[in-house]
């Protein structure tokens, strides 16, 4: 038998190596990685022999495209470091690939992306799906070639360590199938863990802390970092401890529960104008786990606080936007734990600790209400908060016969699901609304990508996070732009069996570009929209398997909600929303309600 033939062997060979395939699958699920998602193909089928043959997870999916959000989700929903697998074939299926590992690196989300490269003998030669390997260098943290059989195990082994490190992110293995199939042995790998996040220098935190404590109004503004580092409960103390307000980025979004009297929203495109008035007000500010990137900031035109101490891993993201008073390169985690201790220390014998109220749930509680008006006036609440109006000029405020706005869907989801159930969200015009109105309930309960900011992610986030959180509820929120970006893995919900709750909000509309192109271009309303050719997502749900019911009214949202949720395996609820509504950009920054 040739050393590459291929890797199933009849009993009578069981004397024989493994395949590097079968070595490749031991070496992931002894470092924790046991479940892959992906696309067979001729070239990936040494792989999933071996996966199948020990148990692993193999979750078919339909396009590539949705393979690497699928790991994304469960990654983001896991603890720190927990991390699963991609497989696709090469050419068409690694390049589909990129936009997942493009926002997975984006967001610093590890996985292990290993893809089936050109069998040796053709490279070179235009074969099937041959594509240059160094075509992916950019959407990676590291993106490595397997040549030698022999280095297979030890290149994937290091690739998961590389992954884990931080800042986290994906990194791509090319194995050729010929390597896969072949029986060369692989050499011994002694374990090597990630190296440890930088700790904070302790004079950093010594000035970090004077600066803070001295503060009549300080703020903080928690990242990304905070979430990949598991540093929400030292984040809870150090605010409760300086009673200062926490403003989140897209990526921070939960990292300090949204129910928590400190909690003040999301700086993203909807952040209202009362949100940036806090930052602007504060006169220190703490900013970390957050590369102050242009999405969050709007290109650096958000005001920030008079001091500011930022604290990422990368002095590159130091002073690029905004002037910074203290910049520390560490570890979110490390470093909030170090400032805590330090600044409890100081109360302990400081008269500084007697210092005037911060007022910090105030003026948090503060932001909240003044969105909340503004959720109420655009919804047409009866109350006084709904009167008190919002600049709705040309659309009546309630009535029956009225479209849902996204408010008020979101509010009658938030409302039906549990607590503690994960969320995600796909990008699009209704996840400005989900970032403002839609509170999460802790670090690993809401998923949205960041900077990256693309759409078709909402439903294969949901699949994974599902998978690596069998017994919590999952809902996935989903326009119908964004769905029909991923649409195809409505199939492989039905046919894994699933269970997740989709609720689309369809308006007919790429309605967040249609509102810029009526506004700045003078096109007409509705000009990315397709109302004459409706969509109707229940008839494709229902094609696809999946049990699927469609709501207009408020007041029937959360019971269909419900009754998706109570039944085995997946379930649609498509809700029929306005796509004239005001876009969260426009509405909360526009007056303030009442004046």
């Amino acid at each position: 038998m040739d050393a590459d033939e291929p890797s199933h062997a009849a009993d009578g060979d069981a004397d024989l190596c493994p395949t590097v395939a079968e070595a490749v699958v031991d070496a992931m699920l002894d470092r924790g990685v046991d479940t892959v998602f992906g696309i067979p193909g001729k070239q990936t089928l040494p792989l999933n022999r071996a996966l199948a043959d020990r148990d692993a997870r193999f979750v078919v999916a339909r396009h590539e495209t949705a393979v690497p959000h699928q790991a994304w989700g469960y990654a983001e929903t896991s603890d720190p470091g927990a991390m699963a697998a991609t497989c696709v074939v090469p050419g068409p299926g690694d390049t589909n690939a990129m936009n997942g590992l493009k926002n997975a690196l984006n967001d610093c989300v590890p996985l292990l992306h290993l893809a089936v490269e050109t069998e040796r003998s053709v490279r070179g030669g235009d074969g099937i799906h041959e594509t240059p390997p160094e075509t992916y260098d950019t959407v990676v943290k590291e993106n490595v070639l397997v040549d030698s059989p022999a280095g297979a195990v030890p290149a994937v082994l290091e690739a998961i360590r590389t992954a884990r490190e931080h800042p986290q992110g994906p990194v791509r293995v090319g194995i050729p199938k010929d390597v896969l199939a072949g029986r060369t042995p692989q050499p011994a790998v002694g374990d090597r863990d990630p190296s440890p996040p930088p700790a904070p220098p302790a004079e950093a935190v010594a000035e970090a802390a004077d600066l803070l404590a001295d503060a009549a109004s300080p703020v903080v503004l928690a990242g990304g970092g905070v979430r990949r580092s598991g540093a929400s409960g030292a984040l809870r103390s150090v605010a409760e401890r300086l009673d200062a307000p926490v403003v989140t980025t897209y990526k921070g979004k939960g990292t300090l529960p949204e129910t928590h009297p400190l909690s003040a929203g999301v700086l993203c495109g909807g952040a209202s104008t009362e949100l940036r008035d806090l930052l602007a007000d504060a006169d220190v500010g703490l900013v970390v786990g957050s590369d102050l990137d242009a999405v969050a900031t709007a290109s650096w035109s958000v005001s920030m606080p008079e001091t500011l101490v930022h604290v990422t891993l990368d002095g590159d993201d130091v002073g690029f936007g905004y002037e910074t008073d203290l910049g520390v390169v560490a570890d979110a985690d490390r470093f909030l734990r170090a400032l805590d201790e330090r600044l409890d220390a100081a109360s302990a014998d400081d008269e500084r600790a007697a210092a005037p109220d911060r007022a910090g749930a105030e003026r948090a509680e503060s932001v909240r209400a003044a969105d909340r008006k503004r959720f109420a006036a655009l919804s047409g609440s009866s109350g006084d908060e709904g009167r008190d109006g919002g600049g709705d000029e040309g659309h009546d405020g309630g009535g029956d016969n009225r479209p849902l706005r996204s408010v008020e869907v979101l509010s009658a989801v938030r409302d039906a699901a549990p607590e503690d159930a994960i969320v995600t969200a796909d990008a699009g015009g209704f996840r400005l609304w989900t970032l403002v109105s839609f509170p999460a309930a802790g670090p690993r309960s809401y998923v949205n990508p960041g900077s990256w900011a693309t759409m078709g992610t909402g439903l294969p986030s949901a699949i994974g996070a599902k998978l690596a959180n069998p017994d919590r509820d999952v809902v996935a929120l989903t326009g119908d732009g964004g769905l029909m970006m991923c649409v195809h893995e409505l199939h492989t919900l039905a046919s894994e069996g699933v269970d997740v709750t989709v609720v689309a909000l369809n308006n007919d509309d790429y309605a967040i570009i249609s509102e810029e192109a009526s506004r700045s271009y003078a096109f007409p309303e509705g000009a990315y929209g397709w109302a004459e050719a409706g969509l109707d997502l229940v008839a494709v749900a229902s094609g696809m398997g999946l049990p699927a019911e469609r709501v207009r009214e408020r007041d029937a949202v959360g019971d269909a909600v419900e009754r998706a949720r109570a039944r085995e395996g997946p379930a649609l609820v498509e809700v029929v929303t306005d796509p004239a509504e005001p876009q969260a950009s426009e509405w909360m920054t526009g007056r303030r309600p009442g004046e």
